[in-house]
């Protein structure tokens, strides 16, 4: 045994680290077009190819190439690109509202922009969303007002939540949006139950869940593998790689040993990679991730390839763990920029339409934060004590309608 090698323990590195120059030039990468579009209800053991490739639709130029290619009107296009923009500017407005103390945290999704707002757009309205924290362009492109989602940031009188969830985390029944869960994961399991409960009522909806690389890690990740494959649930079930955990890279997780959507290899799902910064393919992955589930083909897994350019949320400073220049060298984009490429050159879009388009959802934006504002902001009005015990149990137990009432007497009510 003396002569044994000894053994050696691996801690996976990140591509880069403060004061490293940012730089993908290896980063290995599909060319637009180059991957087939295989029938929706191929078998998965046909579709080993794609967990490793990366379906591309947009090449450098803005042209759409390739079988992947959605053939999208141009207006469902120009409304892809204003939902983005809007995404973008409300993230803009409400990161500075939290650091003028109007509320106490908020998350952006800068550069994943086109993940929530092409998926949105490719599944039907009646289709229930289990979003992890930056998918608010979920609601954002299902026309849901920007001024609720203010209230709900300011815990004022006019939040739905009534100041009982942490803000960003948006629950909108309206718009077939689940309660969004500070505990990462538990939205996977979640959204596998919900879509198994619609297949055994004989309904006509799917399910659609997001979390980032980093909660792969997570148990919730593995149970809820388990049972969309075993009861080809249908789902679609969705991992962000966009680098960058909160202070982590993603080979922490596992990144570094294969990609996330190979995961899929193991449970017999299809698993399928996507720039996910190309609204064209991430929308038409999702298409065909959903006319499988509809065709009761069962799950799918994509992984949407990323960047987290801003930092994880306004408790994070990412100087701390990564070149500071990254984001301007990731080699898939901004995918605003590219849906915006696309169309000037399809001939439905112009430099002097985009301006006007951002200046447009920038007053939209300031015009909600104004009445948000109106209405109050974190700690400019007091909520009334006695809202304690309300909505938390259906029927308000014996003890607790003591404690309330004494309370009320209390402060004279």
């Amino acid at each position: 045994m003396s002569s044994a090698t000894p053994l050696r323990l691996h801690v996976p590195e990140p591509r880069h680290r403060p004061g490293d120059p940012g730089d993908f030039g290896d980063m290995a990468l599909s060319p637009a077009g180059a991957l087939p579009r295989p029938p929706s209800d191929t078998p998965e053991t046909a579709l080993r190819e794609f967990p490793y490739g990366l379906i591309r639709v947009l090449d450098d130029s803005g042209k759409a190439l390739g079988e992947w290619a959605p053939k999208l009107d141009p207006d469902h296009l120009r409304k892809g690109l204003r939902a983005m923009a809007l995404t973008r500017a409300y993230d803009e407005r409400m990161q500075r509202a939290q650091r003028q103390g109007k509320t106490s945290f908020y998350i952006k999704s800068t550069g994943e922009e086109a993940v929530a707002v092409a998926q949105a757009m490719a599944l039907a309205d009646g289709d229930m969303l289990f979003p992890s924290y930056r998918q608010q362009g979920l609601l954002i492109a299902r026309d849901w007002s920007i001024l609720d989602m203010m209230c709900q940031l300011f815990s004022n009188s006019a939040d739905r939540l009534k100041g009982r969830q942490l803000p960003v985390m948006y629950s909108v029944r309206e718009k077939n949006f689940f309660s969004i869960s500070g505990n990462l994961g538990t939205q996977f399991p979640q959204a596998v139950g919900w879509a198994m409960a619609s297949a055994i009522k004989g309904d006509t909806r799917i399910a659609a869940s997001w979390i980032g690389d980093g909660t792969t890690a997570e148990a919730d990740f593995h149970h809820a593998m388990t049972f969309a494959a075993v009861y080809r649930a249908p789902v679609i079930l969705n991992v962000v790689n966009n680098q960058w955990a909160i202070s982590s890279f993603q080979g922490i997780a596992g990144g570094e040993c294969a990609t996330f959507a190979a995961r899929a290899i193991g449970y017999g799902i299809p698993g399928l990679r996507v720039d996910g910064n190309d609204f064209l393919a991430v929308h038409a992955v999702t298409q065909w991730a959903a006319e499988r589930a509809r065709g009761n083909g069962g799950a799918t897994l994509i992984e949407l390839y990323t960047y987290r350019a801003a930092a994880h949320s306004t408790s994070d400073d990412p100087s701390a763990y990564r070149p500071g220049d990254e984001a301007a060298h990731w080699p898939l984009g901004d995918p605003i920029e590219r849906l915006k490429q696309h169309l000037i050159a399809i001939g439905e879009w112009s430099d002097a339409q985009h301006k006007e388009l951002l200046a447009a959802v920038d007053a939209e934006v300031k015009k909600a934060l104004r009445e948000a504002e109106a209405i109050g902001t974190l700690g400019s009005t007091e909520p009334d004590p006695a809202t304690m015990f309300d909505d938390i149990f259906k029927e308000l137990p014996v003890h607790l309608r003591r404690q309330r009432d004494e309370l009320l007497a209390g402060m004279g009510g």
